[in-house]
């Protein structure tokens, strides 16, 4: 059920058997020439779409569509909250929702730059009697199947948007190779901020655009992505919500 949908008597009973909600969050950011800004919430969006129809009595709250992008500013249309407006903007969400009961929170989540932030308001909550727990839509799948996994805007999130609407992908650009820019001749670019010396994996924070110009990065080439292969992997991180918000539900929290 969705909170926006409710009336405040709805919700002042939901919340007089029931102490869990869901919240998503995602981004608006590049994720290369070929896949939309909204990719991290539209895919995690999809996925609540098919919770529903398997689960209609978890409480959901608005998704926060921007999220912690800082390495990705550069590119235009993104939008930024940092870390810091983030985490100011789910503690006050999280603290409205306390007040009238809930204690279990539910993180889904569609974007790594939230991650951080999240894990803080976790711990906080811990200490005042509550319990988060985040799922990472893009990390939760590799799980399922190995073949799934992925980089940022390459196959993997390629196929989510493809099983969601293929017309959202620009196929004139997703064949363009991913160029990886090194830091030296010395030091080779590895990922988003890494770069290998010896062997070894070092970090490097950079700028997203000091490391690669079209704005994916990831072993996953996007032309591997197939509408078949994200409709299955979006119903699988769903079937996998479902049954898990059922568990965290049954969870007892001390008084």
């Amino acid at each position: 059920m969705r909170l926006a949908h409710m009336t405040w008597p709805q919700a002042e009973t939901y919340f007089k058997t029931h102490d869990t909600v869901l919240l998503t969050v995602g981004s608006i950011e590049c994720h290369g020439r070929h896949l939309p800004l909204g990719t991290d919430t539209m895919i995690p969006n999809r996925i609540l779409e098919l919770l529903e129809e398997k689960n209609k009595d978890i409480l959901i709250v608005p998704t926060i569509p921007f999220g912690s992008c800082d390495s990705l500013e550069p590119f235009p249309g993104t939008i930024n909250l940092g870390v810091d407006l983030l985490y100011q903007l789910l503690r006050r969400i999280v603290d409205s929702l306390k007040l009238h009961g809930a204690r279990k929170f539910i993180f889904l989540n569609g974007h790594g730059g939230n991650v951080r932030t999240i894990e803080k308001l976790g711990i906080e909550l811990d200490k005042e009697g509550c319990l988060l727990s985040l799922l990472n839509w893009w990390l939760n799948v590799w799980e399922m199947d190995p073949a799934w996994k992925g980089g940022h805007g390459g196959g993997e999130e390629t196929a989510g948007i493809m099983g969601i609407d293929p017309s959202l992908v620009d196929m004139n650009e997703i064949n363009k190779d991913m160029i990886l820019k090194d830091v030296s001749p010395a030091f080779k670019a590895t990922g988003f901020n890494t770069v290998e010396y010896k062997g070894i994996q070092v970090t490097i924070p950079r700028l997203t655009n000091h490391v690669t110009d079209n704005g994916w990065i990831g072993p996953d080439h996007p032309n591997t992505a197939t509408e078949e292969w994200g409709k299955k992997m979006l119903q699988a991180m769903a079937d996998y919500l479902a049954d898990f918000v059922l568990e965290f539900e049954k969870v007892k929290l001390p008084r």
